[in-house]
This record gives C-alpha cells, sequence and structure tokens, in this order.
C-alpha cells in the first residue's frame, strides 16, 4: 500500500541490496520501504502504539547527547538529532513510523524506520533535504553506538512502563467506582452463594466491596513490575560486548535516559545476558493476565447477578446501553461485562504468545520481540479502555433491586446457619430441611420447637449480624471433654 504511484513524486535510496524508490515527501526511506514490501501481514503500523514511537525517539535523543559528550558525532548534528526526537516526542511524524507490528528481523524494522524518520526530520530542519545522507547519516548519526538489539528492547520497557502506568489509572478509578458501589449498598442485606448454591448472607456492599479489594491486589503486583522494566541493555550493541561503542557510552546513555524519561534507569549487570533474556516480558505478561482474568471473573458476576430480569437472579440493573436482539422486543444484554471478559481472553492469548517467543529466542539474542511488544501493548491498550468502559457505562450505574433480595433473604434458609452456636448443627439440619419442605421461615420453626426464644431469634437474624458487620453473634460453647466419654 505504500507504493508509490507512477505519479507519485519518488527520491532513490540505495541500500547493500541496491536502490528503491520512496515516495519523495516520505520521512521514512529504503529500509523502512523493504519492511512495507516483507511485512504486509499485521495491517497495522507500530503507530498504533504511540507510546513506543516516543520511547524510541527518547532513546535516540539519548544517545546523541551521549555521542556528542563523547565526541563521537559532532555537536550541530547532535543537536538536530536532539530536536528532531524532540518533536516526535511531542507527538509530531507519528503517522511516518509506518512497518507493521509483525515483523521478522528481531525488531530491525522498528529501528531502521525511527532512524530515517528521525534523520529526515534533522535533514529538514538543517535546511537540507530528505534522503540527503551525505550530510546527515540514519545509521552513522542516528544509530552511532547502537543496535536493534539494545535500542529496540529498551524501547519496549519504556513504552510498556508508560503505558501500564496509564492503565493502572483507569484501573484505580475502577476499583475506587466500586468502593462507592460498596458504600452505597452497605446496608442491603443479600443471600451469599457458594458454587452456584445458596449459602449465608452478606449485604451487596460486602460484595462490592471485595471487588475494588481484589482489583487493588492487582493494581499493586503490576506497579512491582515497573521496578523491573527500568533495568535495561543499552550500551550492550549487537550481542551485549558494546561492540562499536565508547567504553563510557553505556553508563552515560542510560543516564541521559533517565533525564529524558524522569524514570530511574540502570544498566544491566550482565549485558551478554540482558541481551538475550526475555524473562521480564514473561513477569509482566503473567501480571496483566491476573488482572484481566480477575476483571473477568467480576463482570462474571456482574453478568449473573443482573441476570433475569425475570427469570434470572435479578439482584442487580446495570445500565441499559443499547438493544439486546433483533428478534425479541425490549431484550437488553450485559454487553459492557461481555466486551470486557473477550478483552481477558484476549490478554490470556497474547500470554501464551509472549511465552512462545519468550522460549523461541536462540543464543545471544531473541528474534521474536517484535511478537511480545505488540502482544503486550495491545493487552495494556486494551485493559485500559475495558476498565474505563466498565467504570464509565456499567459501575457507576449499576443499582439495586433490594425488594427482591430482602425477599431471598427473608425465605432463605442459610440463614439457619447463625443459629448453629445456639441450637447446634443437628438440629439445625432437621429443622432447614423442614423449612425447605414447608416453605415455613426458619425463625418460626425455632421458635415453636422452643429451641429459642422470638427475642434471642430475631436478635440472631438481625441484618447486622448475619453480614457480621456486627462483630460475630457469639462465642460457640466449649465441650466439656471430662463429660465426654474417652475413645
Amino acid at each position: 500500500m505504500h507504493h508509490p504511484r507512477p505519479d507519485t513524486p519518488t527520491r532513490t535510496e540505495t541500500d547493500s541490496l541496491g536502490t528503491v524508490d520512496v515516495p519523495a515527501d516520505a520521512y521514512w526511506g529504503i529500509h523502512t520501504m523493504r519492511a512495507l514490501e516483507n511485512f504486509p501481514i499485521s495491517k497495522r503500523p507500530i503507530s498504533v502504539y504511540p507510546e513506543l514511537v516516543v520511547a524510541l525517539a527518547q532513546v535516540k535523543q539519548a544517545a546523541a547527547r551521549a555521542n556528542r559528550e563523547l565526541g563521537a558525532i559532532t555537536a550541530q548534528k547532535s543537536a538536530w538529532i536532539d530536536e528532531a526526537c524532540q518533536r516526535i516526542i511531542d507527538g509530531e511524524f507519528h503517522d511516518e513510523f509506518v512497518v507493521g507490528v509483525i515483523q521478522g528481523g528481531a525488531g530491525t524494522s522498528t529501528n531502521m524506520n525511527a532512524n530515517e524518520v528521525i534523520a529526515n526530520v534533522a535533514l529538514e530542519i538543517a535546511g537540507r533535504p530528505k534522503g540527503d545522507y551525505a550530510f546527515l547519516h540514519p545509521i552513522d548519526d542516528v544509530n552511532r553506538s547502537q543496535s536493534t538489539n539494545d535500542t529496540y528492547p529498551t524501547a519496549l520497557k519504556l513504552a510498556m512502563a508508560a503505558s501500564l502506568t496509564t492503565m493502572l489509572t483507569e484501573l484505580d478509578l475502577l476499583r475506587i467506582s466500586f468502593g462507592k458501589k460498596g458504600r452505597e449498598f452497605n446496608d442491603v442485606l443479600k443471600v451469599g452463594r457458594t458454587q452456584l448454591q445458596d449459602a449465608v448472607p452478606m449485604t451487596l456492599g460486602q460484595e462490592f466491596h471485595s471487588f475494588a479489594t481484589t482489583l487493588g491486589e492487582d493494581i499493586a503486583r503490576l506497579r512491582e513490575t515497573i521496578k523491573l522494566l527500568s533495568e535495561v541493555n543499552l550500551g550492550a550493541t549487537a550481542i551485549g560486548t558494546g561492540i562499536t561503542a565508547d567504553p563510557g557510552y553505556a553508563v552515560l546513555v542510560v543516564r541521559h535516559l533517565s533525564d529524558i524519561t524522569g524514570q530511574r534507569l540502570e544498566t544491566a549487570p550482565d549485558l551478554i545476558e540482558a541481551t538475550s533474556d526475555t524473562g521480564v516480558f514473561m513477569t509482566f505478561s503473567s501480571a496483566l493476565k491476573r488482572s484481566a482474568i480477575k476483571l473477568s471473573k467480576i463482570c462474571n458476576d456482574l453478568r449473573l447477578l443482573s441476570s433475569g430480569p425475570q427469570a434470572g437472579l435479578g439482584e442487580i440493573n446495570l445500565p441499559p446501553k443499547q438493544a439486546g436482539s433483533s428478534i425479541m422486543p425490549g431484550k437488553v444484554n450485559p454487553v459492557i461485562p461481555e466486551a470486557v471478559s473477550q478483552v481477558a481472553y484476549a490478554v490470556a492469548g497474547a500470554d501464551v504468545t509472549v511465552v512462545m517467543a519468550a522460549e523461541a529466542g536462540q543464543l545471544q539474542l531473541n528474534a521474536f520481540e517484535p511478537v511480545i511488544a505488540h502482544s503486550l501493548m495491545q493487552s495494556i491498550t486494551w485493559m485500559r479502555q475495558a476498565c474505563w468502559t466498565l467504570r464509565v457505562n456499567c459501575v457507576d450505574g449499576i443499582t439495586a433491586n433490594e425488594d427482591r433480595l430482602a425477599q431471598m433473604v427473608a425465605s432463605s434458609v442459610g440463614v439457619i446457619t447463625a443459629l448453629i452456636p445456639f441450637i447446634g448443627y443437628t438440629e439445625a439440619a432437621t429443622l432447614a430441611k423442614l423449612a425447605l419442605k414447608t416453605g415455613r421461615p426458619v425463625a418460626d420453626l425455632v421458635v415453636e420447637t422452643g429451641l429459642m426464644t422470638r427475642e434471642a431469634v430475631e436478635k440472631q437474624l438481625s441484618p447486622s449480624r448475619l453480614s457480621g458487620l456486627h462483630p460475630v453473634t457469639q462465642a460457640i460453647p466449649i465441650i466439656d471433654l471430662k463429660a465426654e466419654p474417652s475413645e
């Protein structure tokens, strides 16, 4: 799709394989053009992940500053490259990052795309025509002291950290939303369930508060991974030996990159290992999958609790967002939780992709980092948007069917569990069966048998005690072991 049309002005660029005509107005060049021809696979350019484009520019900017300090490139070239990178960091030229997210070459095409765009923006700043590489070169100048094998994974870690930070903001807002619903439903009693069967009473507020708590745990686990992403192999060049770079470059470039990004980055202690290792991506992916799966579990609960409205549980109402059927009038489906669960399935699938790609790395480099990059960046992006839509289009508008909830608690046999400390398990089980058979309230049966007074029963079956909001009913009487026959 990027082949120049016959009537489109072009410029000719050359590499070791020959010459190629590139659109004259393109900031990318021959290496990017070859990637477009070789990888027409995903139909998704790397620019769909703006954090990655910014991170690539940040890495190149840090390299330009380190190279200037070491005398590896002139101060003037460094200044032009620096300004070009800053303009990309500020949001310009992102549509020039056109190579597909799925590509062979361990990310070389992405790195070349960045080198060429930065070089041609720098040339424009210098008042020179695009493609005037004799004046300022994409590889000799923009890529000086670097290899794809250290710039690409470093940029990916920066992009993941930046993208995760924005995702965590949305996840935290969702946590807060569930917490607010927990307070709103604080006094709404309901029947809890285990294994989809009636259990003991609780409040709807407790249920929603637990959703908030579990999301908070995931936020904490994901924040821990940001620290792991701060160790980079920049300065390793091809395989970790630092060939073509000044001995002082690695420390210097990471210091500059820390200043540029505001992150406290550090050089990996073993650059050979760090260049071939993709363990951090597996750790990150695993934490992301955990969060996604737990979020989907919450969505499953929301769909169950809102099922009906007549023939289901019908405990809560999700905000109606769209017509649910082309044949059944008035039907409304839980489309927001359904969409979020599908994101979770995609994140779980992406985790498998990351693990397989990590295992497939051979010797001194993992050639499959592009699919790792795409899988993780897509997962973070989708999760961020899923958290937003779940909060805004669903959770914030949830209401409780309080009359139905109260009716279910009143007829629930499970409340007799609260009376076990007073009447014993055997009597409680007998009365529970009788209540189910006759449909009569448990409280009436307990009073009729003379096991407890009406006042005592009502005290123990009060909503605050049933749900545990009030401290536990009372201590279970201690058995007198001396009175029991020894075994």
